[in-house]
């Protein structure tokens, strides 16, 4: 799946608004001058809006990503894109790229 790299800098959220920040940068990989982030990092989930039971089964805490580049990979690990896909816990909800940077696309 092609597409921008992502980078630590790149705005990415929980589907009910929480911000969500990888937690093991890539620094062998620089883009614009910030490391990218493997497909096996986590990320942690902070401000997300989904209430907790017995409401519902919120709020989001962290996110996996279970797709990545496939032709490209750093240390053998695939890298994230802007079309990657994610699952928060405990909600099962996606994470959202909202903005990446504009000049390293990978497939």
């Amino acid at each position: 799946m092609p597409g921008f790299l992502l980078s630590v800098l790149s705005q990415v959220q929980c589907a009910h608004a929480g911000q969500a920040k990888p937690t093991i940068p890539n620094p062998r990989v620089l883009v614009m001058g910030q490391p990218t982030v493997l497909m096996t990092s986590p990320y942690i989930v902070a401000g997300c809006a989904f209430p907790p039971p017995p409401t519902a089964n919120g709020p989001c805490v962290t996110a996996q990503f279970t797709t990545g580049t496939v032709r490209v990979l750093s240390n053998g690990q695939p890298l994230l894109v802007q079309l990657s896909l994610a699952l928060c816990v405990p909600t099962g909800t996606p994470l959202v790229v909202i903005a990446t940077q504009p000049r390293v696309s990978a497939m």
